[in-house]
């Protein structure tokens, strides 16, 4: 679409730029830090243009064109944010909704949306609410089975970002899923070589902790027991 039939329309038009505090923000907009000004708009008293470098056209925003920047609040590099973006837009939290209606089917003996509450109110606990998971994650297809949904969200979503968020620390993930999905090996059976090290025996105590995989041999029925535990509080 050419920008003449933007500005001969009284359409609103939307432009989402994905990510928007990962890119060089100076270099991404240029000249258009200043043109997308509401009062440097086409039309308005302080319009501004400028000169397209390969067409030489001139070139102005209309006043119906939005521009929406998404970020994860979790990604500290919005600190980073140039100034004069952080002027020229509204910042506004979109936090998860726990009580969409697409996460409220039932599942497992519970439903999605009281599986999601329960792990978002320990992931604050342990770290903060803009580390909480989104909706989404829950979200299926009027053609998805629930329970294949909630495996694969676990598998392929929240246990590879609860171990990015805790740096691989097993016993804070397992503070959030239960002993269902992390167990552990405390197992004081000697496993080294025969070699004299002073920490040898400190090493042999040390505790380690796995994720159980129950896609193995599609184990519905041991999965349905961890979310089981992972509700439980006691």
């Amino acid at each position: 679409m050419d920008i003449e039939d933007i500005d001969n329309s009284s359409r609103p038009y939307v432009l989402i730029i994905d990510e928007i505090n990962r890119g060089n923000v100076s270099q991404i907009f240029g000249e258009l830090i200043t043109l997308i000004e509401e009062d440097k708009r086409q039309g308005k008293p302080e319009a501004l243009k400028v000169m397209l470098p390969y067409s030489k056209k001139e070139f102005s925003v209309p006043p119906n064109l939005y521009i929406v920047g998404t970020m994860n609040t979790a990604d500290r590099s919005v600190e980073a944010l140039d100034t004069a973006l952080r002027r020229r837009f509204t910042f506004e939290e979109i936090p998860p909704n726990e009580d969409l209606d697409l996460i409220q089917y039932d599942v497992f003996d519970t439903t999605a949306s009281a599986i999601l509450k329960t792990l978002n109110t320990r992931i604050e606990k342990l770290l903060d609410k803009d580390h909480k998971l989104g909706h989404s994650f829950f979200i299926k297809k009027d053609s998805d089975s629930a329970e294949e949904k909630i495996v694969e969200t676990f598998y392929k979503n929240i246990i590879p970002l609860l171990q990015e968020y805790f740096f691989g620390d097993f016993g804070k993930i397992g503070l959030v899923l239960g002993k269902g999905f992390v167990t552990v090996d405390n197992s004081n059976e000697s496993i080294f070589a025969d070699f004299d090290y002073e920490s040898k025996e400190d090493y042999q105590q040390k505790e380690i902790y796995s994720i159980r995989d129950f896609r193995i041999n599609n184990d519905m029925i041991g999965f349905k027991d961890a979310i089981k535990l992972l509700m439980a509080n006691k």
